[in-house]
């Protein structure tokens, strides 16, 4: 019979934080397991010794890398790959002997842990059962007397080995976080809180429960002196004043006697690539101090020191609008955001219709243009846009079907190349068949259809087909159509409009 494998989390350093079943478990183990770097002893083992039971078989399972360089072919994560295979193929020994074998995880066992490299090569072979452990987080933000989170804060767990940038946009988009994997990574992770403008509330904590623990906020750190037993805690205590970036918030800006109100920029943010951004939407998104829009083109923007970012949902456009006409009217730098172009089916109009109000009379706005998807979308296909062509939303949450179709007749009735905006979502899956169905009532089988996906994002596609093999099942809110007129040609060089008409 087959013994049991067990993850065990024997907490952040204290042995009094292991639990009465994990203690219960390691007292009765015949085999117990450990992770443990070259030439260093194991902290899950020092944690738990004091309760190995006097015959157990001890199993120190040893890194052949951490932070250095290696000589396998693979690299460093061929390194640890063929590494966990030799250490489950060593406790598998163990278990079809018989053995229970209990592997030791600092903190919790599947929180950064390598406990849950054991368990994804072994558990669907052997019974397995994970006993959690106190994470380093909860010992740390004890140690420092710290509230991670009060009422509704968000709390978010990052890993210091992120890109500067993401960790910074990711600290500003949270009320509270934890920074854990610090060490050499620390430099970065201060400039990362500075740029979110988080620093003054984030608490270093460094050897958690242990004896020698120590806390003080980070601004204050000897960046040299950070060993990898240390985490970061950014507090989400509402006390901070801090305003959640999830919608609009619900009162309106005052402005301080005597301000002007500022001028309200509407930004296009091109359709992905960095490199598609214009140097001039680039240089004014420098100097506001707010950015207003969709969740996913406000995370487009990098974090910096002195910047606030209120991202909101997909369908709530006027309201948004109307938030950042506020903040202007107070006398606030405000952008709101849009992808590709933001007056091609973007923020430009909703911004414009929301500023009708008096309220807003003093408000000026600018619109900055940027590159629209129907460009991006023809330029990797060739020049389908060529000639005269026309632009088209499906969606039929701001106008009914029937004048969608009436638009599509009309369209291809005229022999234009037509871009088709919002062909489809989880919710809007007919309406793409629908408008097939009408197109092909007036155009050929084989008039030419371009389907980008993605355009300039990773996973970007492209395909040409004609109007009769189109597949709306193929479809989604990720597609831009191009169909193309009696005349739009495709060849080995690409698809092309002609400019002159026989």
């Amino acid at each position: 019979m087959s013994g049991r494998l067990y993850g065990v989390g024997v907490g952040p350093g204290d042995p009094e934080l292991i639990t009465l079943k994990a203690a219960r478990l390691i007292g009765d183990a015949g085999v117990i397991a450990y992770h443990a770097a070259v030439g260093k002893d194991s902290n899950a083992r020092r944690i738990a010794a004091g309760l190995f039971p006097g015959n157990v078989i001890e199993e120190r399972l040893e890194y052949p890398v951490t932070t250095g360089t290696t000589s396998h072919p693979g690299g460093y994560d061929g390194a640890l790959g063929a590494f966990y295979e030799e250490a489950a193929a060593r406790l598998a020994a163990h278990l079809d002997a018989g053995r229970d074998v209990v592997v030791l995880a600092e903190g919790d066992p599947l929180f950064y842990g390598s406990y849950m490299y054991m368990h994804d090569r072994l558990s669907d072979r052997y019974e397995a059962g994970i006993v959690p452990g106190v994470p380093a987080f909860a010992a740390g933000a004890a140690a420092a007397g710290t509230p991670l989170a009060r009422q509704t804060d968000v709390i978010t767990v990052l890993p210091g080995t992120m890109p500067e940038p993401e960790l910074a946009r990711r600290l500003a988009d949270t009320d509270a976080a934890v920074i854990m994997k610090l060490g050499r990574t620390f430099p970065a992770v201060r400039r990362a809180l500075e740029a979110a403008g988080r620093l003054e509330h984030a608490v270093y904590v460094e050897r958690a429960s242990m004896p020698e623990q120590r806390w003080l906020p980070v601004a204050e750190v000897d960046a040299g002196s950070v060993p990898y037993f240390s985490l970061i805690v950014v507090t989400g205590d509402s006390r901070n004043g801090r305003r959640s970036r999830d919608a609009p918030a619900a009162s309106t800006p005052v402005r301080p006697e005597g301000r002007a109100a500022a001028e309200l920029l509407v930004v296009g943010l091109g359709p992905g690539p960095d490199e598609w951004l214009t140097p001039e939407a680039s240089a004014a998104l420098a100097t506001v101090d707010h950015v207003v829009g969709y969740g996913p083109y406000v995370n487009r923007i990098s974090q910096r020191t002195g910047l606030t970012r209120h991202a909101s949902g997909n369908t709530v456009e006027v309201d948004r609008a109307r938030f950042a006409l506020d903040l202007a009217a107070s006398g606030e730098k405000v952008a709101v955001v849009s992808g590709g172009d933001a007056g091609v089916f973007g923020m430009a109009a909703a911004v414009y219709e929301a500023a009708e109000d008096p309220a807003y009379a003093g408000v000026a706005i600018r619109v900055l243009p940027g590159v629209s998807a129907v460009q991006a979308v023809a330029a990797r296909a060739g020049a389908p846009i060529g000639a005269d062509f026309a632009v088209l939303s499906l969606s039929d949450r701001l106008k009914p079907w029937d004048v969608i179709e009436r638009r599509l007749r009309a369209v291809a009735s005229a022999d234009l190349v037509l871009a088709i905006y919002n062909p489809a979502s989880r919710s809007r899956r007919e309406q793409v068949a629908v408008a097939r169905k009408v197109l092909l009532s007036c155009r050929e089988p084989g008039t030419v259809v371009v389907v980008g996906r993605d355009i300039g994002r990773a996973g970007e596609a492209l395909e040409v087909t004609t109007l009769g093999e189109l597949d709306p099942d193929t479809i989604d809110m990720k597609c831009l159509l191009i169909v193309g007129a009696s005349g739009t040609r495709a060849g080995n060089a690409g698809v092309w409009t002609p400019r002159f008409v026989r």
